[in-house]
């Protein structure tokens, strides 16, 4: 099996390359509007939201920003294919302008626009992003009607472009069973609250490309793939910045297209994808060592577990896990003009029940 991943480095507004109705899934991270590390980036593209900025005006820098994300919304909803899912990592911000504190709703503002274009929202994902320091408020300290909680969240949006998706198709079906996840982690995943993920690490990042990055940490897209898509899908981001999509839809064999401005991101995604294959295969490697501790405690616990994978024969819950495949990376063919190709072989290399599984390597 080979999958295949391209990255554009154009506006994302313009994806007039990509054949509508043609991708399987959207997961994406856009800049922030009203976070001051994109102020920059947003008036290059409007200036009506420059204009705003330099007037301290704050509404309308707000909505001058999200006409901006408006017009990228439009093209993947173009492109997404009916039963397809789009999810959005966003945060909202909170900021001072024109000498009034306040917060900038954007997850409710981009879930208002594509609920009126016509995507289905379905339950969305608290991203909990906790922070230990002692001086974590804001506002008047103790004193009471002046201090302001502070955001430890983010939202992951999930909609749906029309109906359920279906596979009618025997091969869609099969490929749809060999994509199961295994029971305890759909339990996980599949929760409201995500608070077990860290904030990306960005220290691999050069530091010209970390002050314009909001990377976020590989467990994110990499579940939302497995959760939303089946293998041999195409994944869509339209704010690919470090790669990190790309990177999650290599590893769970799903293909991918990512649009990007800055060309210099790159040689960060050619260095990221060098280390690949050993990362894709550790990431394989601790999900099976986390199935077989959690047989092992429900071994413990007295459960009996009735159904056995027929490609790995360790136990799994349901009938629904016995075809889980794994296509472990093999090869990585770095092509030109941001294109690369990878190979995979499903034969583990590391049993579930294997003393030695190795560390995951941080490269997020």
């Amino acid at each position: 099996m080979q999958t295949t991943h391209q990255i554009y480095f154009s506006d994302s507004r313009r994806m007039k390359n990509i054949e509508a109705q043609s991708i399987d899934l959207v997961v994406t991270s856009p800049p922030y509007p009203m976070i001051e590390m994109w102020d920059e980036a947003f008036a290059r593209q409007s200036r009506g939201a420059a204009s705003a900025l330099a007037d301290g005006d704050g509404d309308r820098a707000f909505e001058a920003m999200h006409r901006v994300l408006d017009r990228v919304w439009d093209e993947a909803i173009r492109v997404l294919k009916p039963g397809g899912f789009a999810c959005i990592n966003i945060g909202d911000a909170t900021r001072k302008m024109g000498g009034h504190f306040m917060l900038y709703p954007n997850h409710a503002r981009i879930l208002s626009y594509l609920y009126g274009k016509g995507l289905s929202p379905m339950p969305a994902i608290l991203w909990r992003k906790q922070t230990n320091a002692p001086n974590k408020f804001m506002g008047s300290g103790m004193l009471p009607a002046g201090a302001y909680v502070t955001l430890e969240h983010e939202y992951i949006l999930i909609l749906r472009k029309g109906d359920k998706r279906e596979f009618g198709v025997s091969g869609e079906k099969a490929e749809r069973r060999r994509s199961a996840l295994f029971w305890e982690e759909r339990n996980q995943w599949f929760s409201d609250v995500w608070m077990d993920l860290k904030g990306a690490r960005q220290e691999m990042l050069d530091k010209k490309v970390r002050n314009r990055s909001g990377a976020f940490p590989f467990e994110l897209p990499y579940r939302l793939i497995n959760m939303y898509s089946v293998a041999g899908d195409r994944v869509l981001d339209p704010f690919l910045g470090a790669g990190t999509t790309m990177i999650a839809a290599m590893v769970a064999a799903r293909h991918s297209i990512g649009f990007e401005l800055e060309a210099d991101f790159l040689q960060q995604a050619r260095q990221t994808v060098d280390h690949l294959v050993a990362f894709g295969n550790q990431v394989i490697s601790e999900r099976l060592a986390r199935h077989a501790a959690f047989v092992d405690e429900r071994a413990a616990a007295g459960k009996e577990i009735k159904h056995t994978s027929r490609l790995y024969g360790f136990p799994v819950v349901t009938g629904q896990e016995t075809d889980i495949c794994f296509y472990r990376p093999s090869l990585v063919d770095a092509g030109d003009e941001g294109r690369f190709t990878v190979s995979y072989q499903t034969k583990p290399t590391v049993e579930p029940h294997h003393p030695c599984c190795p560390k995951q390597q941080e490269l997020f």
